[in-house]
């Protein structure tokens, strides 16, 4: 697929990306490279292809969900300037 430069000038006014004149080819060859590319991989027969979920098939290993440490929320809240039912109580910011 070939893309104009006219056509690149337009994309980075509407990205509003600054592209100068000079880089104006450069981007160009750039991003026609990159749709070549596209292009081999769409010409690719993946008939038959079994979809991977991940490339080498790997699991992660887990560890075990257990609590490691105590409940101290009474402590915590002995030293707030107010709470309430278990709830700190804030100042009320938006009215």
């Amino acid at each position: 697929m070939a893309i104009a430069s006219s056509d690149i000038a337009k994309l980075a006014h509407l990205a509003r990306i600054a592209v100068s004149d000079d880089e104006v080819g450069q981007v160009t060859e750039r991003i026609s490279d990159v749709l070549a590319l596209v292009d081999q991989l769409q010409a690719v027969d993946t008939e038959g292809v079994k979809p991977m979920a991940h490339p080498l098939d790997a699991t992660q290993r887990l560890r075990a969900d257990q609590v490691t440490e105590p409940n101290e929320r009474e402590h915590f809240q002995a030293i707030a300037p107010a709470t309430e039912d278990g709830l700190y109580l804030v100042p009320r910011v938006i009215e």
